[in-house]
């Protein structure tokens, strides 16, 4: 077990990972719809970047944002989808250090959304989710 400093704060643990749940899925909601509506576009991004072949990579990046940022807000098959979008951000954090960038200005955005796919995949969805229908 781990020991908390102020238990009193242990009372508000459904409502942080709704708030986690929420803002993590709406970021990713909102990084995956341009990616989405320009798939076209994505997977030749994607091929250009050395994620070959472009298709595949851009079309699961495009619907994982999208469509799982959807699920996460709403609390829907959560665990599995974070770790889907962990692995993803630990994809991009390790390809920014290759090309040589800093952690700030680079990859620290994509290691945070990594830790905090990371807690809602072992956490779970919380209290205020769609999860218990499944």
């Amino acid at each position: 077990m781990y020991a908390n400093v102020f238990p009193i704060f242990t009372i508000y643990s459904a409502q942080a990972i709704f708030i986690l749940r929420v803002v993590l899925g709406v970021l990713f909601i909102v990084h995956g719809w341009p990616k989405i509506k320009n798939l076209k576009e994505t997977q030749a991004n994607f091929g250009a970047m050395g994620f070959k072949p472009g298709i595949l990579w851009g079309t699961v990046a495009a619907v994982l944002e999208f469509f799982g940022g959807l699920a996460i807000v709403l609390g829907i098959l959560t665990q599995g989808v974070a770790l889907f979008i962990a692995a993803e951000m630990l994809v991009t954090t390790f390809w920014k250090i290759r090309k040589g960038q800093g952690f700030v200005g680079g990859y620290e955005l994509d290691l945070v959304l990594f830790a905090a796919a990371l807690a809602l995949a072992s956490l779970g969805a919380g209290a205020y989710a769609l999860d218990f229908l499944i």
